[in-house]
C-alpha cells in the first residue's frame, strides 16, 4: 500500500512556502478572506488546519551545550526506593517532565525504583530554589504506585496556563529506572530530554512522550504508545487482544507481531509509506459522518485506510505525519 499522490505533497509544500512568506506579518490577526482561503485549500488537500491568535515572541533555540554554559552550577542526587503492592491488580503511573523513563518487568513482586536527579542552575541561589521547588511526589495504595515530578512548570492556574512563564534559572532532570512485576499495568509519560523504554511487561500500557522516542520490547498486552518528535518501535511477544493505538508526528512507526496475527488495522500517514509482512485485505472506506452543530449539518470524513490481517480482530490504529509505517512479523 502507498500513501497520498505526489501532487498533494507538492501542493502542501506550496502552502508551506506561502505561509513562510506571510510569516513577517503573522503577529497580526489573519483576515477573514485569508482564513477562508486557507480553510478551503486544506479541505481540498484533506489537511487538518488550526488558526491561532497572534504569536508571542519565541526565545532563541539553545542546545544542551549552550545550557551547560548558561547553567554552570551543577548537582546530582540518586534516589532509590522499594515498594510492595498487595492488590491482585497492580499498576504504576510515572509522570515526568525532563528525563527518561525505563520500565523492566521481572519475576519479583516488588517495585525497585532508581532515579538519577541532575540539577543545573545559573547561580547558587537558583540551585537552592531548584531543590526547594522541584519535588518527586510519591503516592501509593494497595494496587497503584504514582510517581509525579512536581514544580512551577506544572499547570496549576485557573486560566488554563495561558500566562507566559519566565525561566526559573534552573533545569532539573530526572531519569527513572523501575524494575516491576511482569503483569503490572504501565502508565508512563515524559516531555523533554528523554526516551521511554518498556520491556518484558504483560499488562495494559499507556506510553507517551513529546520530544523523544518510544521503545517497547517483549511486551504482551494492549494499549497506546504516542509521541510527537521521535520514532515508535514496539515488539510483541503476544499479540494485542484489545483495541490499541500507535502514533507519532515526526518519526517512523515499527510494530512487530508474532505469527498468527489477526487484527483490523486503521492506517494514516502523510509523508511516508505503509509496509506489511502480513498479507492484508484493504477494507472499504468508512462513509462520511453527518453531525449537527449550531443548527448546521457538518460532514466529517474518516481519512484512515482500513486493512484486515487474516480474519480480523481487535482494532489497531497506526498514525503519523512524517515517516513510514512498518508492520513486521517477529521471528524471535
Amino acid at each position: 500500500m502507498r500513501t497520498k499522490p505526489f501532487t498533494r505533497i507538492v501542493a502542501v509544500y506550496g502552502v508551506g512556502l506561502m505561509l513562510l512568506l506571510l510569516w513577517p506579518i503573522s503577529t497580526r490577526p489573519i483576515p477573514h478572506l485569508a482564513r477562508t482561503f486557507v480553510m478551503s485549500l486544506c479541505r481540498v488537500l484533506q489537511v487538518d488546519y488550526v488558526f491561532a491568535g497572534p504569536l508571542p515572541a519565541l526565545p532563541a533555540l539553545r542546545s544542551n551545550h549552550d545550557h551547560d554554559i548558561d547553567l554552570p552550577v551543577k548537582d546530582h542526587e540518586t534516589i532509590t526506593k522499594s515498594f510492595t503492592l498487595s492488590a491482585a491488580h497492580r499498576s504504576i503511573d510515572v509522570d515526568n517532565v525532563f528525563g527518561s523513563i525505563e520500565v523492566v518487568g521481572g519475576n519479583s513482586d516488588q517495585i525497585e525504583l532508581t532515579v538519577q536527579k541532575s540539577l543545573r542552575a545559573e547561580s547558587k541561589e537558583a540551585m537552592e530554589l531548584a531543590k526547594k521547588e522541584v519535588t518527586l511526589d510519591i503516592t501509593q495504595d494497595a494496587g497503584n504506585l504514582k510517581l509525579y515530578v512536581n514544580g512551577p512548570f506544572r499547570c496549576n492556574c485557573d486560566d488554563g496556563c495561558r500566562k507566559h512563564r519566565d525561566f526559573e534559572g534552573y533545569i532539573v532532570k530526572m531519569d527513572f529506572v523501575l524494575h516491576v512485576p511482569r503483569d503490572i499495568d504501565t502508565n508512563v509519560r515524559t516531555v523533554n530530554e528523554g526516551h521511554v523504554t518498556v520491556r518484558n511487561v504483560a499488562g495494559a500500557f499507556a506510553v507517551r512522550n513529546v520530544n523523544g522516542d518510544i521503545q517497547m520490547e517483549n511486551v504482551a498486552g494492549s494499549g497506546i504508545a504516542h509521541t510527537v518528535n521521535g520514532p515508535v518501535k514496539v515488539a510483541f511477544r503476544e499479540n494485542p487482544r484489545e483495541k490499541s493505538g500507535f502514533e507519532s508526528i515526526n518519526g517512523d512507526i515499527e510494530l512487530s507481531f508474532v505469527r498468527g496475527l489477526s487484527a483490523d488495522f486503521r492506517f494514516k500517514t502523510f509523508n511516508g509509506g505503509i509496509y506489511s509482512d502480513f498479507p492484508v485485505t484493504v477494507l472499504p472506506a468508512h462513509a462520511m459522518q453527518e453531525e449537527h452543530e449550531g443548527g448546521k449539518r457538518v460532514f466529517r470524513a474518516d481519512r484512515f485506510t482500513s486493512a484486515r490481517v487474516s480474519s480480523g480482530g481487535p482494532e489497531i490504529d497506526v498514525e503519523n505525519l512524517n515517516g513510514d509505517i512498518r508492520i513486521l512479523e517477529n521471528h524471535e
